[in-house]
């Protein structure tokens, strides 16, 4: 099995903050979205008194602080739960865009601009964007 390593990469990129991922994987207005959907989770769910607890501890520059304010088990499992969907978006993402489609008369076709590929290249001769092909082992071709 061959790992797709533009998603790998998005979803590592998803951890640091959602929508970072999908920042690299050129989708706008999904990154966009993750990041709304992620500071609205927050700002719901997360109580105004911890919010408060967390900018007294910054502003008075204790950082040591930060780890005593407790956060509420269903505001953490929220956030926790927006994130990991964030991550498996941003991979499952790049992995169909990294999948080739068939064109009308059966042949491989871009998942970027949908034209004709050429199996002996590893990217889109018309748009450039980077293939990569699953062949069997049995055939004699590495499945990079």
């Amino acid at each position: 099995m061959s790992v797709n390593r533009r998603g790998v990469v998005a979803a590592a990129l998803s951890v640091v903050y959602p929508g970072v991922g999908h920042l690299y994987l050129r989708a706008w207005l999904r990154a966009i979205g993750w990041v709304a959907l992620s500071l609205v989770t927050s700002y719901v769910l997360v109580p105004d008194a911890t919010l408060a607890a967390y900018e007294q501890a910054i502003v008075a520059g204790n950082f040591g602080a930060l780890g005593s304010v407790a956060v509420p088990l269903e505001a953490a499992v929220g956030v926790l739960v927006v994130r990991l969907c964030n991550v498996v978006d941003a991979y499952v993402l790049a992995v169909r865009e990294a999948t080739p489609s068939q064109t009308r008369d059966g042949e491989p076709a871009c998942p970027a601009c949908g034209r004709s590929l050429d199996t002996e290249l590893d990217f889109c001769p018309w748009c450039t964007t980077e293939i990569e092909w699953h062949y069997p082992s049995e055939s004699g071709r590495d499945a990079n």
